[in-house]
């Protein structure tokens, strides 16, 4: 497969980026920072320079074209404030789905962020309600869109530790908890091969069931497929 990830210098992109590549797939990486083109070498893809957050939807889609699939990983990361969570962990979304319709890129999987669209748990900070706010419209645009095959996996509470392959994988709810990075980029590997998997929200969190089995279930459930 030929597979772009938007967003291609984040810790679960650059883990998806390996596991793509060692199995054999294309892999481009989108990257807003230069510098970080060496990281996107090292681990399998080629870095593609373009600014999410300033480009148009045309110049993406010039990247886009004769990709199988596109990820969309991209996230204004920690120390951001509330204007780049409206432009990034939104506007970008829009641009790439905007830019793979363009392309005439299908398959579009979007890592999003368990909660997302919901009110902020009481505590939270601004910068959080902002972030959780613009993952929603985010996804909310994702499922308006006909042109698309769409997935959205919602992540809960991303941990550095080794990988199980043991996740929990559902349409939420489904609790809360945690994952590794390692085990949430396995999930999107294995959903890219799932072809019949689109148009579906999914919670993801570490727990008791193989990956391969996880997807499996999903492929086999009523709508699993896509919409008509």
């Amino acid at each position: 497969m030929n597979i772009v990830i938007a967003g291609g210098h984040g810790q679960i992109a650059l883990r998806l980026s390996r596991l793509l590549a060692a199995r054999g797939d294309t892999v481009l990486s989108i990257i807003r920072n230069p510098g970080h083109a060496g990281d996107v070498r090292e681990a399998g893809a080629g870095p593609v320079v373009c600014d999410l957050e300033s480009a148009t939807a045309d110049e993406v889609a010039d990247h886009l074209t004769g990709a199988d699939a596109v990820v969309f990983a991209a996230g204004a990361g920690p120390g951001s404030g509330v204007g780049r969570k409206d432009t990034v962990d939104r506007g970008a979304a829009v641009l790439a789905a905007d830019a793979a319709e363009r392309a005439g890129v299908r398959s579009f999987v979007q890592i999003s962020a368990m909660g997302a669209g919901e009110p902020p748990a009481p505590g939270r900070d601004e910068v959080w309600g902002a972030y959780i706010r613009a993952k929603g419209e985010a996804e909310d645009d994702l499922r308006r869109r006909d042109a698309l095959d769409w997935l959205i996996l919602r992540p809960g509470r991303l941990t550095d530790d080794p990988p199980t392959g043991l996740v929990a994988l559902a349409e939420p709810p489904i609790g809360h908890g945690a994952v590794t990075r390692d085990d949430v980029a396995s999930v999107v590997a294995a959903l890219l091969d799932a072809g019949d998997v689109r148009r579906l929200t999914l919670d993801l969190l570490n727990g008791s069931t193989p990956i391969g089995d996880a997807v499996a279930a999903l492929r086999s459930a009523p709508g699993g497929g896509p919409a008509a």
